[in-house]
């Protein structure tokens, strides 16, 4: 059994990427995963001041919902980043997540495997490759991590839309594939 976080970096409620997230997690769940989707749309995150305090403290000085949220990133053995995709490019929640993460990198984290799920309107198959640059940048700083996958659904922008493709099934099928 892996433990597995999936960040949803969505604000908007029902979104097709937070579809994606329950999906991806009710696959890992039925392959016996301890699975938590953690939701930025409620959560306060500021941006990274860049101090690198973070790097001596173990932890952000800003006091806000980052902390909490890196140490669930720290704690899980598989981390999945979902989102929308704006202008060819991760959504800013999540890239302001990745940067207030700093903390982990002085830090003994467990997670092994990112996976990243997105969604956009443009149904190009290249529309994510901006975020997925983005995430294996991430990844790359953290030598025991591998950026095990990506799952890109395209032609989706209404909420929910997503419900026609057959992006939910891989989603599942994705999650179910970790043990």
């Amino acid at each position: 059994m892996k433990k597995i976080v999936i960040i949803s970096a969505t604000l908007r409620k029902g979104g097709n990427s937070q579809l994606l997230a329950e999906a991806f997690a009710a696959g890992a769940k039925e392959a016996g995963n301890e699975v938590e989707i953690v939701s930025l749309r409620e959560k306060s995150i500021a941006f990274c001041r860049g101090c690198f305090a973070c790097q001596k403290l173990g932890k952000c000085v800003i006091k806000d919902d980052a902390n909490e949220i890196t140490d669930k990133i720290c704690d899980a053995d598989v981390v999945v980043w979902a989102t929308p995709i704006y202008y060819y490019e991760m959504s800013g929640q999540m890239k302001t997540m990745i940067d207030r993460a700093n903390s982990l990198y002085s830090r003994p984290y467990k997670f092994r495997d990112v996976y990243l799920l997105s969604c956009a309107a443009d149904d190009d198959p290249a529309t994510d490759a901006g975020a997925a640059k983005g995430v294996q940048g991430w990844v790359d700083c953290f030598e025991k991590a591998n950026f095990a996958g990506k799952l890109f659904v395209g032609g989706v922008n209404d909420v929910g839309e997503i419900a026609a493709k057959d992006g939910l099934i891989k989603a599942f099928e994705m999650g179910r594939s970790i043990r």
